[in-house]
C-alpha cells in the first residue's frame, strides 16, 4: 500500500524534479514509512511506501529492473505473487526481492500488457518499459485503489490523489457541469473517468491505458462482469460455491509480513469475515468496531452484535464511542482526507476508527461490497417486482435530485446541457452482460456506485493514517460468482438470500436475521447546531459567492428547514452542498 505519482513528456522535454517533488507530500500518509523518486529525463516516477510485503529495502519503489530494462511505481497489494513469482521462476526469472512489486515488473515482461488478468489483487501502477520506450498505467478490476491523471503543457501527470496533481499546479480547478450533476444525482459518485474538476481524470476501474511515444493514448478493458446465465445448481450447490470462494479469498488476504486484523461493525459481512479469519488464525486476530450515540430511535452503534461476534470467535476485541459533540474538528479532517468530496456518515466513522485501529494494526479485512454483490439494498427487491421502464424505477429509487431540481440548484454558469445522470443509467443498462433489470441495477452499483462511494470511502479515510484495508467480497471470483446466482435467490429473505443462507452454517442467526444498520451521525443527518452553521457560513460565504455554483434563493430556502431536506437514501441535501463547498476550498488553500 502506498502512494504514487509520476509526470511524463510526451514532447521530449525534460521533467522538473521540482514537479515531482510538489506531489509527495499530498501521499505521505497512504505511505509513512520510506519516500523515494526516480528521474530519467523525460519522465520521473515518486513513491511513498506503507511497508506490508518485504519490509526490506529490497522492497523500495520505484523499482528499477535494469536486465529487463522496465521501473514502476505502484500501490496496493497481489495476493498472488507468490503462486505467480512461481511460476515466473519455472520460466528463468531471477528475483531479488521477496515483494509483490517485482513480480509485477517480471509479469509485465512475460506476458505483456494484459498480465493485469492473472493477478488477484487491488492496484494502480505506472510502468515504463525503456527498450520500447512507452507506459503502461493500469487499475484493478473493481478500482479498489485510485488512480488520477491530467496533462498540462505537454506533460502527462498521474498520482493516487487530487491533491497531489493540485500541488503541482497543474489543476485548473474549472468545475464540470456534467461532474456536478452526477454529484448532485448520485449521493456525491462522479463516476470515473470524470472528476469535479473537466481538466482531471481517473483511469476507470479494470482498464489498462498506455503512453506511446509522442504523447499517443489507448485505453483498454481488460475485465467486466456478466450476469446471470442459466445455471444448473440447486440452492445448496450456490451456498456451497459461495463459501468456497468465499474463504478463498479471505486466506488470500491474509497473505502479508506484517499481523493482519479486521473491522467488525458486527453486522452480516464484517461478521462473516471475521469468522472465517479466525478459522485461518484462531489465536492472534484482532477486531474493531465504533459506534456513536443513537437518535430519533436509530441505533447509533452495532456494540452488542460485535461483541457476540467477537466472543464468539475469541478475537483481541476494542470497540470505540465517539461523542459527536466533539465531532466537528475529526469532520474536517476527515473532509479534507478525501481524494474527491464524498456525503456519507460512514466516512468519518471510517476516518475515526481508522485513527484507533493504526496504533495496533497495519493490515484489516473489511465488509464493504456484500450489499452490492449479493443483493443487499432495498431498492432491489422493489425493482425486481416492478414493471415499466427500469431506468425510470432506479431513478426513483436511488437518486438524489430529479433533474428539474438540479435545474433550480445551479447557477446558469454550471447548468447541464442534458440530464447526464439518467442518460448515464440508461446507457450503462444497455451495455450486453445483463439481460434483467435487477442484475442492470446491481452490474451499476457494483462497477460504478461501489468504487466511488463506499470504496474509495474506505481507501481514503484508512490510507489517511497508513492504514491498509482489503475487501474480500470484491474478489473477481467472489464477484463473478455472485453475478451468475439467479436473481431470485440473491433478492428474496428481503436481499442476500444466499449470503444469509451460507452464513447460517458459521454465525448466530441474531446476527444474520436482524434490522440492517449502519452508523447515524445526527449532526450530519438532521443538521443542527455547530453542524448546521458550519453549513451556513460556508455556503455563503465571500468564497463561495465568488465560484457561484448554487443559486442563493435556493440555498436559503433549503436553510430555513435542512432537517427536512433528506434524499431517498437519507442523506442531507444541505450536507450534500457544504460538503462540496469545503472541499473545494481546501483545495483552493
Amino acid at each position: 500500500m502506498c502512494g504514487i505519482c509520476g509526470t511524463i513528456s510526451s514532447t521530449g522535454k525534460e521533467v522538473e524534479e521540482e514537479d515531482l517533488r510538489s506531489m509527495l507530500p499530498a501521499l505521505a500518509n497512504r505511505g509513512p514509512d520510506n519516500e523515494d523518486i526516480r528521474m530519467e529525463g523525460k519522465y520521473g516516477f515518486g513513491h511513498r511506501r506503507l511497508k506490508i510485503i518485504d519490509l526490506s529495502e529490497q522492497g523500495n519503489q520505484p523499482m528499477i529492473d535494469p536486465e529487463l530494462g522496465l521501473v514502476i511505481t505502484y500501490n496496493g497489494m497481489i495476493y498472488n505473487y507468490k503462486e505467480l513469482k512461481k511460476e515466473l521462476e519455472q520460466k528463468g526469472y531471477r528475483f531479488r526481492s521477496n515483494s509483490d512489486t517485482e513480480v509485477m515488473l517480471k509479469a509485465y515482461h512475460c506476458w505483456g500488457d494484459l498480465f493485469v488478468q492473472k493477478l488477484y489483487g487491488m492496484f494502480a501502477f505506472c510502468l515504463h518499459d525503456q527498450k520500447n520506450d512507452r507506459f503502461v498505467l493500469g487499475r484493478d478490476r473493481l478500482g479498489i485503489k485510485p488512480l488520477y491523471y491530467t496533462e498540462d503543457n505537454g506533460h502527462f501527470y498521474f498520482a493516487s490523489n487530487i491533491q497531489a496533481l493540485n500541488d503541482a499546479g497543474v489543476v485548473d480547478r474549472t468545475l464540470s457541469s456534467e461532474a456536478l450533476h452526477y454529484y448532485l444525482s448520485f449521493h456525491a459518485v462522479v463516476p470515473a473517468p470524470h472528476t469535479i474538476y473537466k481538466n482531471v481524470r481517473k483511469l476507470e476501474p479494470g482498464h489498462i491505458l498506455v503512453l506511446e511515444p509522442g504523447g499517443k493514448k489507448s485505453f483498454t478493458q481488460y475485465w467486466s462482469v456478466h450476469y446471470y446465465q442459466e445455471e444448473d445448481m440447486t440452492e445448496e450447490e450456490w451456498i456451497d460455491a459461495v463459501l468456497l470462494k468465499l474463504r478463498e479469498s479471505v486466506k488470500r488476504r491474509m497473505v502479508s509480513d506484517v499481523p493482519v486484523g479486521a473491522l467488525l461493525s458486527g453486522g452480516l459481512d464484517s461478521s462473516l469475515i471475521v469468522a472465517m479469519m479466525a478459522e485461518l488464525n484462531p489465536s492472534q486476530l484482532r477486531t474493531y468496531s465504533i459506534g456513536f450515540e443513537n437518535v430519533n430511535g436509530e441505533d447509533g452503534n452495532e456494540f452488542q452484535y460485535s461483541d457476540l461476534i467477537a466472543k464468539k470467535y475469541q478475537t483481541q476485541h476494542s470497540k470505540f464511542f465517539i461523542d459527536s459533540d466533539r465531532l466537528l474538528p475529526h469532520v474536517k479532517r476527515c473532509l479534507e482526507a478525501m481524494s474527491e468530496p464524498m456525503v456519507s456518515h460512514d466516512a468519518v466513522g471510517f476516518y475515526l476508527l481508522s485513527k484507533e485501529v493504526i496504533k495496533h494494526t497495519k493490515v484489516v479485512l473489511c465488509g464493504q461490497g456484500a450489499d452490492e454483490i449479493f443483493a443487499g439494498y432495498h431498492w432491489y427487491p422493489k425493482i425486481m417486482e416492478g414493471s415499466g421502464d427500469p431506468v425510470t424505477l432506479y431513478r426513483n429509487s436511488f437518486f438524489d435530485r430529479e433533474h428539474p431540481e438540479i435545474l433550480n440548484t445551479l447557477t446558469p454558469e454550471y447548468l447541464p446541457s442534458r440530464d447526464y445522470s439518467t442518460d448515464f443509467v440508461r446507457d450503462h443498462f444497455s451495455k450486453p452482460g445483463a439481460d434483467i433489470p435487477v442484475d442492470k441495477t446491481m452490474r451499476l452499483d457494483s462497477t460504478v456506485m461501489l468504487v466511488d462511494d463506499p470504496v474509495k470511502r474506505v481507501d481514503n479515510m484508512t490510507m489517511d493514517w497508513g492504514l491498509e484495508a482489503r475487501v474480500p467480497f470484491l474478489d473477481h471470483d467472489v464477484v463473478e460468482l455472485a453475478a451468475k446466482i439467479p436473481p431470485s435467490l440473491k433478492v428474496s429473505s428481503g436481499g442476500k438470500h444466499i449470503l444469509k443462507k451460507a452464513a447460517e452454517r458459521i454465525l448466530p442467526r441474531e446476527v444474520i436475521y436482524r434490522k440492517k444498520g449502519y452508523f447515524p451521525v445526527p449532526a450530519l443527518k438532521y443538521l443542527q447546531g455547530e453542524f448546521l452553521e458550519f453549513a451556513r457560513d460556508l455556503l455563503f460565504s465571500h468564497r463561495a459567492r465568488q465560484r457561484n455554483v448554487f443559486q442563493q434563493d435556493t440555498l436559503k430556502t433549503l436553510l430555513e428547514r435542512p432537517q427536512d431536506q433528506m434524499t431517498v437514501l437519507g442523506g442531507n441535501k444541505v450536507w450534500q452542498m457544504a460538503v462540496l463547498e469545503y472541499w473545494l476550498q481546501k483545495m483552493e488553500g
